[in-house]
């Protein structure tokens, strides 16, 4: 074999040692960047799933915090808000949702017949303060708005912050009342309710853990929609053959004053 030769296959042999490698490292590079990608989809992965799951645990408003009871709440778990007199002869009983248009409907039209009868001593009222809608159309909302309620119940501002509530209701598909920002807001419309124990109660969700006993404890009762209202224990406002109109109120009010000799309803 020539020198020319001998050169020349060193040369093929040289070339073919070079591919060798250069393919080799490629293999190296795709490898790298190929595992590369797993790694930060799988951190995506990750990062998304607990980005979820933290969503969720918001969205869904799931209490988890210790119950606190709002100050003065009575019945039995201590589940209702009451207003009025302690000794008045008739006891009126609402399950509201302050997201329900027509829990808003029923404040409308009696509110003005039950603040009278409460302020002359004649009724009583136990709220309990539900959530449904948050339930039927999502959101959190019901929650928050139930929780800012309570927060002004420990302030001694609940029937104020409650009637406020209903006259600026959003529209039901409108969360409006999951944002604490806004519950705080409409606060000061209210004389020394914004303050900064009660902007706290709102921004920890104070009484969120009570708000889902309240709900839970409205699921048991039998009771499947809002608003429900019992005059001494009877359903008054759910009989769409007989409703009940603000004048039958008063008249319900009056008799129940008379049969436990307390003062007369008008």
């Amino acid at each position: 074999m020539t020198q020319n030769r001998r050169d020349k296959r060193s040369a093929r042999e040289r070339l073919q040692e070079q591919r060798a490698k250069d393919e080799a490292q490629q293999k190296r590079k795709r490898a790298l960047v190929a595992a590369g990608v797993v790694v930060v989809v799988l951190g995506a992965v990750g990062g998304i799933g607990a980005l979820i799951a933290a969503q969720d645990d918001d969205d869904d408003g799931a209490a988890k915090g210790p119950v606190v009871d709002p100050k003065g709440a009575t019945g039995d778990q201590r589940v209702a808000i009451p207003t009025g007199a302690a000794d008045a002869p008739a006891t009126l009983t609402v399950y509201e949702d302050f997201r329900c248009p027509g829990c808003a409907g029923f404040e409308q039209g009696f509110r003005e017949t039950i603040n009278d009868l409460r302020d002359a001593g004649r009724l009583k009222v136990e709220y309990h303060l539900v959530r449904l809608i948050d339930g039927n159309m999502g959101g959190t909302g019901s929650l928050r708005a139930a929780n800012a309620a309570a927060c002004a119940q420990d302030a001694g501002k609940f029937t104020a912050y409650h009637d406020l509530l209903y006259q600026n209701q959003p529209r039901e598909q409108d969360d409006a009342f999951a944002d604490r920002g806004h519950l705080i807001e409409l606060a000061g419309k209210v004389s020394g309710l914004d303050t900064p124990a009660f902007r706290a109660c709102v921004n920890k969700g104070t009484h969120d853990s009570w708000v889902t006993k309240v709900d839970k404890a409205f699921e048991k009762s039998g009771h499947g929609a809002t608003p429900t209202v019992l005059l001494d224990g009877e359903n008054v406002y759910g009989d769409q053959d007989d409703p009940l109109t603000p004048e039958k109120l008063r008249e319900e009010v009056a008799k129940a004053a008379e049969k436990k000799g307390g003062k007369k309803g008008g």
